[in-house]
């Protein structure tokens, strides 16, 4: 059996050094992603979103930096986390996207949270959370095994603050500079002597945290200033020139521009000297750049087509790329990407508050990338015949624990849930270049975290949360129309509604009109309290598309309507099942008596509930499964025990069978097999996989499967493969394991492992089997705790 990952979705970390994009020819993108390193190609034309992920670090992934080699063939990924531990990690020789982690120092006392390199030499410099920045030398030949990293000194930050930017450049031939910034307004600039750095100047002027540092030649020329760019909470960008000589330069004449005249005392031209082993040296104040609205994040420069530019990004959901005019010497903003202020009417529910986090240039200055608060990034391309950069179609993923995954009735996309309170659909792209997969849709943007999902019809879908009730959705007409043109899926001839939108201070998504481009929207109403609001209507055009839909779209015009809500529930939701004709749905929530532990049906008809509910656990139910052929419904629980309830002669199910000790500890996944004998399988926290059979008035258990950790989910193909019975389960290791059996012999199970570099970094919350697949090829969905969405290829 061969298991190979198909689709990784995965969002990125909101911190500000959590991402690099490699200068030195792999083209890769890597991201701290909760704990987890992701890697993307981002500027692949087949756009395979993430190839890999790297799993080592146990906790959150705080920086990600490329070093810098231009002759090896090894590339190198150096990363710090909140675990307080550097990691270094190499490339393999048979991969640019597999990575082996080599090195793991342990040398700070708290969070790692900036790493920097220097081009051209050996020398990195790491900063955290104790207050201290450690100057570093990396070793290494082209024999990975060999690579280590001496520490050379560790500089306790006085005044103490804790580093949030660092910079590093060559001074001239004999030092190195050092600048570093964080929770206070200056920037100290260290000079190394020797191998030392010594504190030789404090810069002041900001009035706000310091949040990004970055050195350049103002020139190609080695010779050339260097500029340094200081990005701030304060909103302003400086830039600080730093001048070789006894003389000062000349003064910048941007000092001099009147709109500039507000900031009066901030705006000091004093000199800053200090010295090299071999040069005398100042820093002046050369510009003032001004323009975002919001605190700022990262200021990157690039020497791009013969001119110097820095990009920024901000908390005003901005990006900008700022350069100095020929003429007047004054730096203004060229280009600005990003949401502009007149579309920021939306709440943080539609997932636009929040600002971007993270600005990349690619290594052909070409291309900018950013991150949101969502952990979706955005990319734009430059055309040069166009002269504007165009925004292209980039990669998205949850950003907290995946909760619930659920295929469509037809296999055709899939729905995943978690507790960052999205849904969102995932699809693949059908073109003549090939396939690939993306995120196709955000049906639900909500207030509390979601746990649970399931498909009523290839149309609808229901939901529960943190909320105590359940939530019905149904399929806009813009989405079924898009998911028809790029994904070939078929559209339901049913009366849908345009589009949706949440309504300002609401949860429940409202149904909303798609109007011409052309047509004027009246207030049919000529009282002027009872104005239209102008969310209500989208235009037509905004929700034609010819390429999945970017993160704006995806978090504001593609949400679904609200059909229904249900009620009856005491407690936050933990389960819910749609039978298998889509007649019925069965819930359960969180419960600590049994009273409050019990089952309730609803029919998809009327949506009303079906009394009485199924009384039988005294603890959570944790998974719900109906049989293929709806006579039973198994429920399982923390209680410890599986019931069977069978289908009476009405609507109703009563108890069967139960097993009050099914397993040793809590049951927490449930699957029925396709088989013509009732069989169902168990999975519970004492390690083991359970495959019962109901045999007239008992039920036997006919095999086990051992796991190496607490199994939390357990899924069942629902056809045979080759007269075989296939399931997967997963533990709360994040371990993955694909079986099969003979119908026939229960007890004789044949299984495989999945490797670790493939499978999850955290706990599998839920497996799903992919329904309409080819008997010999068969996909499976996981869901796991480390933010991850994954779709994996068997192959029998």
């Amino acid at each position: 059996m061969s298991i190979v990952p198909e689709f990784i979705s995965i969002g990125g970390n909101r911190n500000p050094a959590a991402a690099d994009w490699d200068q030195c020819g792999s083209n890769l993108l890597a991201f701290g992603a909760d704990n987890c390193i992701a890697l993307w190609k981002a500027s692949d034309d087949r756009l395979r979103g993430v190839t890999s992920i790297l799993n080592g670090h146990t906790d959150v992934v705080n920086a990600v930096k490329f070093f810098p080699n231009d002759h090896s063939q090894v590339n190198i990924l150096l990363s710090g986390a909140a675990d307080n531990t550097l990691r270094i990690w190499a490339s393999s020789p048979e991969s640019d996207t597999k990575f082996d982690l080599v090195k793991t120092i342990s040398e700070h006392k708290s969070p790692v949270t900036r790493i920097v390199t220097l081009s051209g030499s050996k020398i990195f410099a790491t900063g955290a959370s104790d207050g201290t920045v450690k100057i570093w030398k990396l070793i290494h030949d082209d024999n990975p095994a060999t690579i280590d990293a001496e520490l050379i000194q560790t500089i306790s930050l006085a005044p103490r603050y804790f580093p949030l930017a660092i910079a590093l450049a060559k001074l001239d031939d004999s030092s190195h500079v050092l600048a570093v910034g964080g929770t206070r307004s200056i920037i100290q600039i260290f000079v190394s002597h020797d191998t030392q750095f010594q504190l030789s100047a404090t810069l002041t002027g900001h009035e706000g945290w310091i949040r990004a540092l970055d050195f350049t030649r103002e020139s190609t020329e080695e010779t050339s200033d260097l500029l340094l760019s200081s990005a701030s909470q304060d909103k302003y960008i400086r830039l600080w020139r730093l001048h070789q000589g006894e003389e000062l330069p000349a003064a910048s004449s941007a000092l001099n521009d009147p709109a500039l005249g507000v900031l009066g005392k901030s705006l000091s031209n004093k000199a800053h000297r200090f010295k090299s082993p071999t040069s005398q040296y100042s820093i002046t104040f050369e510009a003032l750049l001004l323009g975002h609205e919001d605190w700022i994040y990262t200021a990157s420069w690039r020497h791009r087509a013969g001119k110097l530019q820095l990009l920024s990004t901000s908390e005003d959901n901005s990006l900008a790329i700022w350069e100095a005019d020929s003429t007047s010497g004054v730096w203004v903003c060229i280009t600005r990407l990003g949401e502009i202020s007149a579309q920021k009417g939306s709440t943080s529910a539609t997932g636009s508050a929040g600002g971007f986090w993270i600005g990349l240039w690619s290594a052909d200055g070409d291309s900018v990338v950013t991150l949101g608060r969502t952990g979706s990034w955005r990319r734009w391309t430059y055309s040069s015949t166009a002269d504007m950069w165009t925004q292209q179609v980039a990669i998205t993923g949850h950003v907290r624990e995946v909760k619930g995954l659920s295929w469509s009735r037809d296999g055709t996309y899939l729905l995943t849930t978690g507790s960052d309170q999205t849904t969102r659909l995932f699809s693949e792209w059908k073109r003549d270049e090939g396939l690939s997969w993306h995120e196709f849709s955000r049906p639900q943007i909500h207030g509390y975290d979601l746990n649970c999902i399931d498909c009523v019809t290839d149309t609808q879908f229901i939901s529960g949360a943190d909320e105590k009730l359940l939530r019905v959705f149904d399929e806009p007409k813009g989405v079924a129309e898009m998911l028809n043109k790029l994904c070939k899926i078929e559209a339901s001839s049913a009366e849908l509604p345009d589009a949706a939108n949440i309504p300002v201070l609401g949860l429940s998504n409202k149904a909303i009109q798609a109007v011409g481009d052309e047509e004027t929207v009246e207030n049919e109403d000529e009282d002027e309290r009872e104005a239209l609001d102008p969310a209500s209507i989208v235009r037509k055009s905004t929700l034609e598309f010819d390429h999945p839909p970017f993160e704006d779209h995806l978090a504001r015009h593609l949400l679904w309507p609200e059909t229904e809500k249900l009620y009856g529930h005491g407690y936050e939701i933990s389960a819910v099942a749609v039978s298998s004709d889509g007649s019925l749905v069965a819930t359960a929530c969180r419960a600590s008596s049994i009273d409050h532990a019990v089952i309730r049906l609803y029919d998809t008809k009327e949506w009303l509930e079906i009394k009485p509910p199924l009384k039988a656990h005294s603890l959570t139910v944790t998974a719900l499964q109906f049989s293929p052929d709806d006579k039973y419904l198994l429920s399982v629980g923390r209680d410890r025990q599986w019931v069977t309830w069978e289908k009476g002669s009405d609507v109703g199910y009563a108890l069967k069978h139960s097993n009050p000790k099914g397993h040793t500890r809590m049951i927490l996944g449930a699957s029925w097999a396709p088989l013509k004998k009732p069989t169902f399988l168990t999975a519970g926290r004492d390690k083991s996989v359970k495959i019962w059979q109901i045999d007239g008035d008992g039920v036997t258990l006919k095999g086990s499967v051992p796991a190496n950790a607490a199994v939390t989910a357990v899924s069942c193909n629902r056809q045979l493969a080759g007269g075989k019975l296939q399931f997967a389960c997963g533990t709360e290791a994040g371990e993955l394991l694909v079986a099969t059996t003979d119908p026939e012999e229960l007890d004789k199970i044949s299984s495989v492992i999945i490797g670790k570099e493939i499978s999850p970094a955290k706990g599998i919350n839920q497996i799903v089997w992919r329904p309409g697949k080819d008997l010999k090829e068969q996909q499976i969905a996981v869901a796991s705790e480390d933010s991850s969405v994954r779709i994996f290829n068997v192959t029998v």
